[in-house]
C-alpha cells in the first residue's frame, strides 16, 4: 500500500483513535477469521466496534496474507496468518462458505483459538464452524434461520429460535446475520470494558437500525418470500450440515 494512503498518516483518524484508545493501555487482541467467500456484513460490525475500544488490535486471520475476495467483490488483505496468530482476547467467526468452513485446517485453527480466547463470537453460519470445532457443546446458541436445526447435531444444549438477537452463554456470543455482528461486539465490549465503553461505541457509530420493509425475520416475512429464501439456501445448508456434523462426530469419538 502506498505510504500516503496508510491510516497512520491521516491526522483526523489518529486523533479519533487517540480519543478512544489512550496511549499506554494494554493490548486487546481481536481475531476475525476470514477467507475466500467470507461475508463482510458478518464481520464489519466486529471490526468497527472493537476498533473504537482501548488497546484494540484487529487481526484479520487466514492461512496466508494473499488477498481474499469476500462475497461479493470485497477484496481484503489478511493481516495475520494462522501460524502467526497471537493469544486472542476475542475470536470471531463470520459466515464463510461451506468449502472453507469444512476445511480441516480451518476447523483445527478455530478449535485452538476459540478455546483459548476470553470471548468467542459466531455470526450467521459461522456458528456452525464453532460447532464443528466442538465449541457449542452444552451451550445455548443461535444462527441463521436455515441452519438452526443443525445446532443440536453439533452439541448445543438449545437452539434459540425466533428473532432472539444475540444469545449469550458464558463467553460465547452467537447471533444471526447482518446486525448480529454489531450487537454481539457491543455486548462483548460491555463485558470487557464496562457499560459506558459499550454505550460510547454505540453512539459513535450511531447504531440504531430501521429496517425499511420489516421482512428481515421469518416471523414477519410473508410465506412465499420465506419459501423462496429457504429454497435459495437449501443446497448450501446441506453442505454445511454434512461437513460440520461429520467433523463434530469424528472429533467427539477421539
Amino acid at each position: 500500500m502506498p505510504k500516503e494512503l496508510r491510516q497512520t498518516d491521516l491526522p483526523s483518524l489518529n486523533k479519533l483513535r487517540a480519543g478512544t484508545s489512550p496511549a499506554g493501555v494494554p493490548p486487546f487482541r481481536v481475531g476475525i477469521l476470514i477467507g475466500p467467500g467470507f461475508i463482510p456484513m458478518d464481520m464489519v460490525g466486529i471490526q468497527t466496534v472493537f476498533g473504537l475500544l482501548p488497546g484494540a488490535e484487529i487481526h484479520l486471520l487466514w492461512k496466508t496474507t494473499d488477498l481474499v475476495e469476500g462475497f461479493p467483490s470485497w477484496w481484503t488483505e489478511p493481516t495475520t496468518t494462522f501460524s502467526e496468530c497471537p493469544q486472542l482476547d476475542v475470536f470471531a467467526v463470520p459466515m464463510l462458505p461451506p468449502e472453507i468452513q469444512n476445511d480441516p485446517e480451518v476447523i483445527e485453527f478455530t478449535s485452538k483459538h476459540g478455546r483459548a480466547a476470553r470471548y468467542v463470537i459466531g455470526i450467521c453460519n459461522g456458528v456452525l464452524l464453532l460447532g464443528a470445532a466442538g465449541l457449542l457443546k452444552g451451550k445455548r446458541a443461535t444462527t441463521s434461520h436455515n441452519s438452526l436445526s443443525i445446532l443440536s447435531q453439533l452439541g448445543a444444549s438449545e437452539a434459540v429460535t425466533g428473532h432472539s438477537g444475540v444469545v449469550v452463554d458464558g463467553n460465547l456470543f452467537t447471533a444471526g446475520p447482518g446486525v448480529g455482528s454489531f450487537e454481539a461486539a457491543l455486548l462483548v465490549a460491555e463485558q470487557a470494558f464496562g457499560r459506558p465503553a459499550g454505550e460510547l461505541a454505540e453512539l459513535i457509530i450511531e447504531y440504531d437500525p430501521h429496517p425499511p420493509f420489516g421482512t428481515g425475520t421469518v416471523t414477519n416475512a410473508p410465506k412465499p418470500l420465506v419459501d423462496a429464501f429457504e429454497g435459495l439456501m437449501d443446497e448450501m445448508i446441506g453442505h454445511y450440515r454434512k461437513g460440520a456434523v461429520d467433523v463434530f462426530g469424528q472429533r467427539s469419538v477421539r
